[in-house]
């Protein structure tokens, strides 16, 4: 990723977040906001940072925005100021927009509006908590087309210490196991620390442990069925 240049326009929590995750990755970023304060509180985790108003065609182009990878429109409360600056990116013709939207109108205006790339945090974090209270044992995933997804889950009672031959997630359950976090302590400044970690592609002989976390791909209704028996 060394080589990518990504512009990351409104630096709030979300459009932080970004950023300096993206840097951290080695990507070269570009923070943009209209708030000095906000540019110069983030300005040491970023490659540039610049206080510009993103409405503005001419500062976008000042800051050569048409030469960068892709551009994060990421501007929070004002719908209005989110929609102008995606208009201006797609006259600009920039390769690659991912724009924020806060709720399915703004969704379906920004598709209309020809951005093919639209976030909504609010509505994923929601759905996670949702899926939290229904099901604790989950702890996070990652929703695919067609009624499949991956999910990342607490081992359930029932099937701790036991070999994955015995449990034979596939042809008991509908489901294929991706990989086992396995729980490891660790000193970290002299303090003994959990941490998981991937144990790879375990065989059939693996015993899981009632601290493993399991990660699985299937069909929501059998991931469904699998914690509900084995809980």
């Amino acid at each position: 990723m060394g080589n990518k240049k990504v512009a990351v326009i409104g630096i709030g929590q979300f459009g932080e977040a970004i950023a300096k995750h993206l840097c951290k990755k080695g990507v070269e970023v570009l923070a943009i906001d209209d708030n000095e304060d906000k540019i110069e509180q983030i300005a040491d985790d970023v490659t540039y940072a610049v206080a510009i108003d993103a409405t503005d065609k001419k500062a976008l182009i000042s800051q050569n925005i048409q030469d960068f990878d892709a551009v994060v429109v990421a501007i929070g409360q004002n719908f209005e100021q989110r929609l102008l600056c995606a208009s201006l990116l797609l006259d600009l013709k920039i390769k690659r927009i991912i724009a924020r939207a806060g709720g399915k109108n703004q969704r379906i205006i920004l598709e209309k509006l020809g951005v093919q790339e639209i976030w909504a945090p609010e509505e994923e974090v929601g759905a996670i908590v949702a899926e939290r209270l229904l099901n604790p044992s989950v702890l996070s995933y990652l929703q695919l087309p067609d009624d499949y997804r991956i999910v990342e889950m607490l081992t359930p009672r029932k099937i701790s210490k036991r070999t994955l031959g015995d449990i034979d997630l596939r042809d008991r359950y509908a489901l294929s196991l991706v990989t086992i976090k396995e729980e490891c302590e660790v000193n970290v400044n002299g303090h003994e620390c959990l941490e998981y970690h991937v144990v790879g592609v375990p065989d059939s002989k693996y015993v899981v442990k009632n601290t493993d976390r399991l990660v699985l791909f299937g069909k929501n209704k059998d991931i469904d069925r699998f914690i509900q028996i084995n809980e």
